[in-house]
């Protein structure tokens, strides 16, 4: 069957936007066939610093023919209905139309539409110009004289040629006959900029690929890196060394060059006293180049390793030379800032972070400082950290954030602030913590388990919550631009790691401590209790409703939060929903523990059984407390059960003493216990409603009973509100 073959050339594409128009390429050219009823066999994108390229195998010469029956207005119906019908179906007059009879409905006009196969090389001419206009580029532009016309095509960078071939392996493809900005599809492509500059004829896939290797291009940018990968390993293990894997950095360099040539160079070793991750960071940032270890050694190596797009005659040496010189200005830069920021102390450097605007609604970073070292101190005994190295460490978390180094290179913000701190003797403890409160920073990412460590992250992040919950800055929808969503999850996976906390205390308490924030540095009273700041307004007023109603809200976050967290590792929502649906459910550690308890207890017969003997009591007492215009809450008469049925009597007492035991292992947090002590219901439940008749003639006893499925509804209720559970 027939392939297609489309490359589309261009000046330099930035590197962290290529794998993804690559797959956009492919998404949108293979859709479109798609749906146009164009099935294929398979499809891959490729890209390279000054291309996109598109392989689509195995598809049809021509699409298949459609017939379509589309019933129109009964006869005799108004003319604007018969005018909208032939134009819909593509008549001219109704004599092209049917007339079929429905016993029912009368007689009506029926249209066969009936048309042909397309041409595959037609409809790809016909939306290949279309995707390419409109292509998903993050930044486009536009270029030369036509770029002053409306409409002008916009691409990343200019684009230059476009192949586009159509046909079977076994017969000369065609191209495929379209033109966008002035560009024409043709079989003419180019290779390397400098090595292999001439024009390459190309009629299909594989030509194209050998084509292009021989004209220094390897179109395959997983290929790419791995050339690049196992050329710099073995380069390094030639000179005793071993590489620092960086597959951000492998990405990036991937998609700079079209054929990558790895060589060494090397830098003074009096560099080497620099920290290694400023040293890193240097090369990384400023080079794209890969730093070297010493063999078997966590130390750096005085070498670094760079990726070229040149096979240059001198073997790469003046290449090398001039990477060389470069490293070494930035290396001298990063050591004046070494050296420059070792003289002053951490704590020194905070006045500085009360001129650093926060947010404008927030205050300062000094004034978050305050808050979130007050913070610390307060949560340090509930994690077991001592309160004066927890606020010290808050204290000093941000300070680096104003040193030579992190202003340089912002990725080691709180690295560099732990190495300062150890330079001037901090405790072991707040050191950890001046770097390890920012984690964890993804869902890959370690929980610290120091215990000043906890207390400051925490801090750091409550704050962050409840001040942008304060100031009404929620996340909505996929916009999160405060990180507000991974804060939370922070929060949530300290806590389960066994950091228990009353969350709405904590919440409230900060609530207010960021309303005393709020209104002493952004709010001037206005005489109206009410003052103006950004695109809002906040009550000066912050009263105990407001930071109730807040904690509350924040809570509710937490629980979204904590849902997405617990389904990805298996838990149902419907259960979490069951758990914080009683009141009180803010500690979320006891959350996840009732949770498990729960999940395991419904996953075994009596649970499964019990629940339905639940939601058919529910549904019972629903249906009665409508009709009765009451609600049945009381506590069942003991005597009148007793006397009653021999199931109705066992319920009575079977209810009683696991609702007495269900709330003893509830207090005692042992909540596999209270789901035993509910096991024991799942028989005499069963009994009841196979030989009771809850509504009985007598009125003392037909509510006596619904009383008796009420408190069924209030033992399950010490574990869980079952009305959440589905099932």
């Amino acid at each position: 069957m027939p392939d297609l073959l489309l490359e589309l050339r261009s000046e330099e594409i930035p590197a962290r936007m290529q794998r993804r128009a690559a797959e956009d390429l492919k998404k949108l050219v293979t859709d479109a066939l798609v749906e146009r009823g164009f099935l294929y066999e398979g499809a891959k994108a490729f890209s390279t610093p000054r291309r996109l390229a598109l392989h689509i195998a195995g598809l049809p010469a021509r699409g298949e023919a459609v017939r379509e029956e589309r019933r129109g207005p009964r006869v005799g119906a108004p003319e604007a209905a018969i005018q909208g019908f032939l134009k819909g179906a593509g008549l001219t007059s109704l004599d092209e139309a049917k007339r079929i009879t429905d016993p029912k409905k009368g007689e009506f006009y029926l249209a066969v539409i009936e048309r042909p196969g397309r041409a595959t090389l037609d409809v790809l001419a016909e939306l290949l110009p279309d995707i390419i206009k409109n292509f998903p580029w993050p930044k486009a532009m536009r270029w030369g004289a036509a770029s002053a016309q409306p409409g002008a095509l916009r691409w990343v960078r200019p684009l230059l040629s476009i192949v586009a071939t159509f046909g079977p392996e076994t017969e000369t493809p065609e191209v495929v006959p379209f033109a966008v900005g002035g560009i024409a599809a043709g079989t003419v492509t180019y290779g390397h900029r400098f090595l292999a500059p001439g024009p390459i004829e190309v009629r299909r896939f594989d030509d194209y690929i050998q084509a292009l290797e021989r004209a220094k291009v390897i179109l395959d940018a997983d290929r790419r890196k791995d050339v690049i990968l196992h050329d710099a390993r073995d380069l390094a293990f030639a000179r005793g060394l071993d590489l620092v894997e960086d597959e951000g950095l492998l990405e990036e360099v991937a998609g700079l060059v079209e054929w990558p040539v790895v060589l060494m160079g090397s830098f003074d070793a009096a560099f080497l006293d620099i920290p290694a991750e400023a040293i890193r960071a240097t090369i990384r940032a400023n080079q794209k180049c890969f730093v070297l270890r010493k063999s078997g050694s966590e130390d750096l190596a005085p070498a670094f390793i760079l990726v070229s797009n040149l096979l240059a005659s001198d073997g790469g040496q003046a290449i090398t030379a001039g990477n060389e010189r470069v490293v070494r200005a930035r290396l001298s830069d990063a050591k004046f800032f070494w050296e420059t920021d070792k003289a002053i102390r951490l704590e020194d450097r905070l006045p500085k972070l009360d001129s650093i605007v926060f947010h404008e609604k927030l205050g300062t970073q000094g004034e978050r400082i305050t808050r979130i070292a007050a913070l610390a101190k307060e949560l340090a005994p509930l994690v077991g950290a001592d309160p004066a190295l927890a606020e010290r460490a808050a204290r000093l978390a941000k300070a680096d954030l104003v040193t030579e180094m992190v202003g340089e290179f912002p990725e080691l913000q709180g690295l560099m602030g732990r190495k300062y701190a150890a330079l001037q003797g901090e405790h072991g403890s707040v050191c950890a913590a001046i770097e390890e409160h920012y984690k964890p920073v993804g869902p890959s990412d370690r929980v610290p388990s120091d215990p000043v460590s906890i207390a400051v992250a925490l801090a750091d992040k409550l704050d962050t919550l409840v001040g942008f919950w304060a100031i009404d800055e929620k996340p909505t929808g996929s916009k999160d631009p405060y990180a507000l969503r991974r804060a939370a999850l922070g929060v949530i996976r300290y806590v389960l790691n066994g950091k228990r906390s009353n969350l709405v205390k904590i919440l409230d308490a900060h609530a207010e401590l960021i309303g005393d924030s709020i209104k002493k540095a952004h709010l001037a009273n206005a005489g109206d209790g009410v003052a103006s700041f950004g695109h809002g307004f906040v009550s000066v007023a912050w009263d105990g409703r407001q930071v109730r109603s807040s904690s509350l809200d924040l809570l509710s976050f937490f629980a979204d939060r904590l849902k997405v967290y617990l389904r990805d590792q298996g838990a149902r929502y419907d259960l979490i929903d069951a758990v914080f649906a009683l009141p009180g459910q803010d500690d979320l550690l006891m959350v996840v523990r009732r949770v498990e308890a729960l999940q395991a207890f419904l996953e075994t017969e009596d649970g499964r059984n019990l629940l339905a003997g639940y939601k058919r009591a529910s549904n019972i007492l629903r249906i009665e407390e409508k009709k009765d215009g009451r609600a049945y809450d009381a506590a069942p008469d003991a005597a009148l059960a007793a006397s009653g049925e021999p199931a109705e009597r066992a319920l009575a007492e079977a209810l009683a003493g696991a609702a007495a035991t269900a709330s003893r292992a509830i207090a005692n947090e042992d909540f596999a216990g209270a789901m035993r002590a509910l096991s024991t219901l799942r028989v005499p439940v069963d009994a009841f409603f196979q030989d009771v008749t809850v509504n009985a003639p007598a009125p003392k006893l037909r509510e006596n009973r619904l009383l008796l499925l009420n408190a069924l509804r209030a033992a399950t209720r010490a574990v869980a509100d079952f009305s959440k559970i589905e099932g």
